[in-house]
């Protein structure tokens, strides 16, 4: 997600009016981020540690994966505390007029996945302090196979593209295909809801 010409402009005078020092501060911390963080191997999130802390969470559950375009939507699902999977950044959703194309995005190592499950690999730290030999010969560990993917692109014309992309691969795989459910909001007024929102909140109505 990029930011625009004005909030650039407006960030940029603000630091020129912070003490010397504090920029220096801020750019040291960005370099620092520049080298540490990367994307998980296993799952794409952003992360210091490979593989990230939820991917290296035993008790998350290895059968269902959600899949959102970009990191920082997980930590929307998180702050919900609803939902105890893993996850599959895309990095971003099909665009054919920003030249965004399946090969763009990280489909095909979702469906790597789909296919022999998640390996979850120690740490180099870890593996050279057990011993070069141990660390050769111990094989990865195999999660369960994935049963469901969530796909949770956003509610976008290019993010319903991405999902309907997604479930002709992931569908003859013999895998579950699900879509974040959508509506009227908690607490909205129906009156100043919107035609297409009230047309969702039809279709997905269930039984009281």
């Amino acid at each position: 997600m990029a930011i625009g010409r004005k909030t650039a402009l407006r960030l940029t005078y603000h630091l020129l009016k912070r003490p010397v020092e504090e920029v220096r501060r801020l750019a040291r911390a960005l370099e620092q981020v520049a080298e540490r963080v990367r994307p998980c191997t296993v799952c794409g999130n952003l992360t210091e540690e490979q593989p990230c802390a939820i991917c290296g969470n035993a008790r998350r559950d290895a059968t269902i994966i959600c899949v959102v375009e970009e990191s920082s939507d997980i930590g929307a699902i998180e702050r919900t505390g609803e939902y105890r999977g893993r996850y599959h950044v895309l990095g971003g959703r099909l665009s054919p007029l920003e030249g965004i194309g399946p090969d763009e995005l990280n489909i095909s190592t979702l469906l790597a996945r789909l296919s022999v499950g998640d390996e979850v690999l120690a740490e180099p730290g870890a593996a050279a302090a057990a011993g070069a030999a141990e660390a050769t010969t111990s094989p990865p560990q195999v999660e369960a196979r994935v049963r469901e993917v969530i796909v949770a692109t956003n509610p976008s014309v290019e993010g319903e593209a991405t999902a309907v992309y997604l479930q002709q691969l992931i569908r003859p795989l013999g895998v579950r295909v699900t879509r974040l459910a959508r509506g009227l909001p908690v607490g909205g007024d129906l009156e100043y809801a919107d035609g297409v929102t009230i047309a969702e909140a039809l279709a997905g109505r269930r039984e009281l």
